[in-house]
């Protein structure tokens, strides 16, 4: 068994393995670890041109594109390990940051996973959106970050740099303990991309496990690489995905209390488009809702397949008890710290 195993799943990212994947290589030198590719039915020549410039690096050749999920999933059952490290293709690692994350998580089994501090590889010095210094969800299920709300993204001055318990690790760099990950399920095929971490992360606590942001490792993060923000499939499967994500782990007690407020600040949310002229976000919001309802079947199967909902002797994970939309919206309070505090 290797003590970690950094895996990068890849679908037709041939320019961002050749940018970033030299810097993993060099800096993942700590015993006991390797690297693997899993390429995810690219077509643009990616797994050959690792196996001609890169012997060391392991290729796991998947067939077709199953989405961040299910690459996963297929791509970590063929990996003995400790640890897995998710990692995105388009991300900078730095020297030394295998390191201190895995020593920190041999020291404390009680963590699942955790993440370094993320940084924007084009706006060095800046929080990145998609981790920055380690997530957390609101009461009614909107994830934000420590450095990052919406689209307000905080600046490093070295206001987070304590380890932190978090509710969710990004997926573009996550240290997961591999028991831990097949204990709470592995990844939701069903989400294919977007928030599958978030509900990973969710499932693990319920499991007890603790998540925690290392901000003494820094990594550097493009962002947006195989789906931009503007594309209307990014607004359709994170609309979608926070409703699988919810009901598949908030508490009966407060499942459709929930549910009710979130339609509402959906149909918010469509209104606001609509006014904006993007008529085809708004069709993609109303599209996941379609495809939540589609998907009730499977998602009442699940709940029902586990216990932990209804025990009342297990701890609840935590959710922040705001509201983020109106804190940050009506309030103004536009960083981490205005609104916790």
């Amino acid at each position: 068994m290797n003590k970690v195993s950094v895996v990068i799943l890849n679908w037709n990212g041939l320019n961002y393995l050749k940018q970033f994947l030299p810097g993993i290589i060099k800096y993942s030198g700590l015993e006991g670890a390797e690297v693997i590719v899993a390429d995810n039915g690219s077509t643009d020549s990616s797994a050959k041109y690792i196996e001609i410039n890169f012997p060391v690096v392991k290729v796991i050749k998947l067939v077709n594109n199953y989405g961040f999920a299910g690459g996963y999933n297929r791509a970590l059952r063929n990996i003995n390990s400790k640890y897995y490290v998710l990692l995105n293709s388009d991300v900078e690692v730095t020297e030394n940051w295998l390191q201190p994350i895995t020593e920190f998580m041999d020291a404390n089994p009680n963590v699942g996973a955790s993440m370094p501090k993320m940084h924007g590889y084009g706006a060095r010095g800046n929080f990145e959106y998609a981790g920055a210094a380690g997530g957390f969800v609101d009461k009614y299920g909107y994830p934000f970050c420590r450095g990052r709300i919406f689209n307000t993204i905080e600046k490093d001055s070295g206001q987070y740099e304590e380890i932190c318990d978090i509710f969710w690790a990004s997926g573009a760099c996550m240290f997961v303990r591999a028991e831990a990950f097949w204990k709470a399920g592995g990844l939701d095929e069903k989400f294919f991309a977007h928030m599958e971490e978030i509900d990973l992360c969710w499932r693990l606590k319920w499991h007890g496990y603790e998540i925690k942001c290392l901000p003494e490792v820094v990594v550097y993060h493009i962002g947006g690489g195989s789906l931009p923000k503007e594309n209307p499939r990014k607004t359709f499967l994170n609309f979608r995905n926070n409703l699988f994500m919810l009901y598949k782990n908030l508490p009966s007690n407060l499942l459709y209390k929930v549910f009710i407020f979130r339609i509402f600040l959906d149909l918010v949310a469509i209104l606001h488009f609509i006014v904006n002229f993007r008529l085809i976000h708004s069709l993609a919001i109303i599209r996941a809702h379609a495809n939540f309802y589609r998907n009730l079947s499977y998602l009442r199967t699940y709940r029902k397949s586990v216990a932990f909902l209804t025990q009342s002797d297990r701890p609840i994970p935590t959710l922040v008890n705001k509201n983020v939309a109106f804190e940050y919206f009506i309030k103004g309070k536009k960083t981490y710290k205005e609104i916790i505090n």
